[in-house]
């Protein structure tokens, strides 16, 4: 398909997706539960890093996690004693256990204790003239596994970054969260550091097999490198904010199955 018709039907099913209506069967209904800043970084970061697999399972465990923490993430992220952690010693999401709950709690509270956003936790990495956020996600894995030297080696897997070859779709999907703001209400546009234009699309088999039909990737694994490929060809339908066709690829993929 030709760019001009390939943008213009893109378009139209990212303004079909890209809708209020889009949040409440989504991972982002959660951080949409909250009004300050902080909560709603707090509660995306969790949906995202729980977001594979069924989204009403999804959305689930981020109630649950939520509701353990008194709805109030924030406030117990910073605030909260050995004690506390006891309501969450079950807590798991699919291979997301207590272990992995525990450390990413540790971080988080390590970070707010002298950041006041989550934002310079991936800003840290960023240089103006990235291409792509690839530097700001592989300095976040390193931020991230820091704080204590002795961090649990399975924590690992749930923290993508580029320089294991993953995809990054969560962390990707949750940068979208936070950077992309284009008045329609879905995404927050909190985040001013890193541009829309830098943004990676986030990438899984169902944007894989979408992305394949209309000649957007040709790489069989889906990878960074697909991940990359993808973003590069979605800039030319839109240098600027190549990621909102996430909305036209998701839907496609897994709402119209197409």
């Amino acid at each position: 398909m030709e760019d001009e018709k390939l943008k213009d039907f893109f378009d139209r099913k990212t303004k079909q997706y890209n809708q209020v209506s889009f949040i409440k069967d989504d991972p982002i209904s959660i951080p949409h539960s909250f009004t300050q800043k902080q909560d709603i970084e707090i509660a995306g970061f969790f949906s995202a890093l729980f977001a594979w697999g069924n989204r009403t399972s999804i959305i689930n465990s981020s109630k649950k996690l939520i509701g353990l923490m008194q709805n109030a993430p924030h406030e117990f992220v910073t605030g909260f004693k050995e004690a506390d952690l006891i309501p969450l010693m079950h807590f798991a999401h699919r291979t997301f256990n207590p272990t992995d709950l525990f450390y990413t709690l540790k971080f988080l509270k390590n970070h707010y204790q002298t950041h006041d956003s989550l934002e310079t936790a991936f800003s840290r990495g960023m240089n103006r003239d990235d291409e792509t956020t690839e530097n700001v996600l592989n300095a976040f894995h390193n931020y991230f596994f820091s704080i204590d030297k002795d961090f649990p080696p399975r924590t690992r897997k749930h923290i993508a970054a580029p320089f294991k070859k993953s995809s990054c779709k969560r962390l990707n999907m949750f940068l979208r969260w936070m950077v992309r703001n284009d008045d329609t209400g879905v995404d927050f546009g909190l985040w001013k550091e890193i541009s829309p234009s830098q943004l990676v699309c986030p990438i899984d088999v169902h944007v894989s097999r979408v992305a394949k039909r209309f000649g957007l990737i040709k790489r069989n694994q889906t990878d960074w490198m697909a991940a990359l490929e993808l973003t590069k060809n979605l800039k030319r339908l839109d240098p600027h904010d190549p990621v909102k066709y996430d909305f036209a690829l998701f839907g496609l993929g897994v709402i119209e199955k197409f």
